[in-house]
């Protein structure tokens, strides 16, 4: 995977601990985005719907993650899912022990 949408990609996870890539007005984005701002924990968040190269972000996070849908999560650059997999990892706890800085 290459090329400068790939490398945009790329870029961005790798310079923050919690990446959203999201649409503005999708509930499950808003709902991943709200576990982070209850958190109090900053995010880069990329509003796909906001942006001319979105659909073309979105196709690079397909094949970064097997899944077409938004939002996609990534902290320390690992991708840990959309909304509801965000909610549950802070349901069981998992989630403040993932965002500890390596």
């Amino acid at each position: 995977m290459s090329g400068p949408t790939a490398n945009y990609v790329k870029e961005v996870i790798s310079k923050d601990m919690v990446v959203i890539f999201s649409k503005s007005y999708c509930p499950y984005c808003q709902l991943a985005k709200e576990v982070f701002h209850n958190m109090k924990k900053n995010c880069t968040i990329i509003e796909l719907d906001h942006r001319e190269d979105g659909d073309k972000i979105q196709s690079v996070l397909r094949e970064m993650t097997g899944a077409k849908t938004v939002p996609r999560v990534f902290i320390n650059g690992v991708c840990v899912g959309g909304g509801t997999d965000v909610k549950e990892l802070y349901e069981r706890g998992e989630l403040e022990k993932m965002l500890v800085a390596k």
